[in-house]
C-alpha cells in the first residue's frame, strides 16, 4: 500500500502542476499571478519542495541510468500497445496524460526503491549516518 500511495501521491503532484484541463497550477498562475501573486508564489514554492523530495530520492535511490530504464520500459510498453492497434496517439490530452503517467512512475518507483528492494532481497537497506 505505500508504494501505491508514493505513485499516487506522485502523480497528484504532476498533474497539480500541469494537465490538460483548466484545473492545473501553470494555467491559474498565468491567469492570476498579477492580482494574487504571494500565492502564486506560495504554491508554486510547495510544488518546488515536493519536486525537490521526489527527483532527490529518485535520484539517490536508482539514479540517472534506473531512471531511463523505467521510462524505457514505459515508453516500449506504449509503443507495444499502439503496434497492436489497442492505443492511439492522436489525441493530444492523452498523449500529456501518458506522460503525467509516465513520469510519476519514475518518481513513484524512485521514492519506493528501497522497500521494492528490501522485499525483493529481504535485506533492509539504511542511509549513511554522520554522528
Amino acid at each position: 500500500m505505500g508504494i501505491l500511495l508514493r505513485w499516487l501521491g506522485a502523480y497528484l503532484l504532476l498533474a497539480a502542476t500541469f494537465n490538460p484541463t483548466q484545473w492545473n497550477f501553470i494555467r491559474w498562475a498565468g491567469t492570476h499571478y498579477a492580482d494574487q501573486l504571494p500565492l502564486t508564489l506560495l504554491l508554486g514554492l510547495l510544488l518546488f519542495v515536493g519536486f525537490l523530495i521526489y527527483f532527490e530520492a529518485t535520484i539517490r535511490s536508482i539514479g540517472r541510468f534506473g531512471m531511463l530504464l523505467i521510462v524505457a520500459i514505459f515508453g516500449l510498453s506504449i509503443w507495444v500497445l499502439i503496434d497492436w492497434g489497442v492505443l492511439a496517439l492522436d489525441n493530444r490530452d492523452q498523449n500529456v496524460w501518458l506522460g503525467l503517467l509516465a513520469l510519476s512512475l519514475v518518481l513513484g518507483v524512485g521514492l519506493s526503491w528501497s522497500i521494492v528492494r528490501q522485499r525483493l532481497s529481504g535485506q533492509a537497506s539504511v542511509d549513511d549516518v554522520e554522528d
